[in-house]
């Protein structure tokens, strides 16, 4: 099989991140492995697709920063043809290119150009498109929603987060990764307007209801082909606590600590409500956010957190993952183009 990672830039890539652990699975498994950024594509006059990649060398790793060393030599650097990849595996995080709008796009524009040569695009890029802005996020079930508002509109966000007992989780539409989220509440934070007045400069404002339990921090779970991600009887999950202080977030990037947690037949319940929508968007490999009964947010870009997972459990969940993509391409070697990528992705 040859594969390649989509990331936001091969130079900045690190030893720990999910993406680095996928592709020396890949690579250890034998299969032909090469990482791209989203400035790396090219379309030529004739139609062709092309990029600059990089890859590590036909050798078994033990460890992700001798592989990523390895990767990140420049001599290593080719021109590749798209269309020879059998699996494309978009993992560029457009909270790390929050500044660049052409960068976000990117990776789905060429994503669905190479869908169209025949090569699986994992997750789907025009699923992936719509999920560019939470709006996305408002199609899943209600019954595992909190309550939300997006509005731009500063006397109903006020009326909005009074309805709520006048404490919400304020955002904005765009980003992910924590960057841009207050929680306000009215006896302790008397500038709500000026927060508001601030997250609607750069667009629309999610107001979300709070969760007592967030208290807690949340609960990440990976979820492959609209199931839990599982391996000899271990669940990749974990609970990711606050980050200590006044900061109620809990994203590892803003200082949260992951931990163990024991997967309940209550988050299994909310994993099989979000099932059909993921399994009929082709959304391969997400990260559900959970806090209590209720889904806080699907990271369909870059879930990440394997690492954690290991250490947690001492189970590498990514080997699955390529076996996972191993038999979708033997699928689409006995049925050709009858299975397309969107159908293809979650089989």
């Amino acid at each position: 099989m040859k594969i390649a990672f989509v990331v936001n830039d091969v130079a900045t890539e690190q030893s720990y991140y999910t993406t680095t652990r996928l592709a020396m699975a890949a690579s250890n498994a034998g299969h032909e492995t090469w990482l791209m950024g989203m400035g790396d594509f090219g379309y030529e006059p004739d139609g062709s697709l092309r990029a600059r990649a990089r890859a590590g060398a036909s050798k078994r790793y033990r460890s992700h920063e001798r592989y990523l060393e390895d990767v990140q030599l420049p001599e290593t650097e080719q021109q590749v043809e798209l269309h020879t990849f059998d699996v494309v595996m978009l993992r560029a995080d457009p909270a790390d290119d929050s500044g660049a709008a052409w960068a976000n796009n990117a990776s789905v524009a060429f994503g669905d150009l190479m869908s169209s040569c025949g090569v699986l695009v994992v997750n789907d890029p025009t699923t992936l498109a719509k999920a560019l802005s939470k709006a996305y996020f408002q199609h899943f079930p209600e019954s595992v929603r909190p309550r939300t508002l997006i509005s731009r509109d500063q006397p109903r966000i006020s009326e909005f987060v009074d309805e709520l007992g006048g404490k919400a989780v304020l955002k904005p539409l765009q980003g992910s990764g924590g960057s841009g989220v207050f929680m306000v509440n009215r006896k302790e934070r008397p500038n709500l307007n000026q927060i508001i007045e601030t997250l609607s400069k750069d667009g629309y404002v999610v107001a979300q209801e709070y969760l007592p339990q967030a208290k807690d921090g949340d609960v990440r779970m990976f979820v492959m082909n609209g199931e839990p991600l599982e391996v000899g009887g271990a669940v990749a999950a974990f609970r990711r606590t606050r980050g200590g202080g006044e900061d109620f977030r809990s994203n590892m990037s803003a200082g949260g600590k992951a931990v163990a947690v024991d997967v309940t037949d209550e988050m299994r319940g909310l994993v099989e409500a979000v099932r059909p929508k993921l399994v009929a968007d082709g959304m391969f490999l997400v990260g559900l956010d959970i806090v209590g009964d209720k889904l806080m947010e699907v990271n369909v870009f870059s879930p990440g957190g394997l690492g954690s997972c290991l250490s947690l459990y001492d189970v590498d969940f990514a080997p699955a993952i390529i076996r996972s993509l191993e038999r979708k391409i033997t699928m689409r070697s006995h049925y050709g183009p009858q299975l397309d990528n969107i159908s293809l992705a979650t089989l």
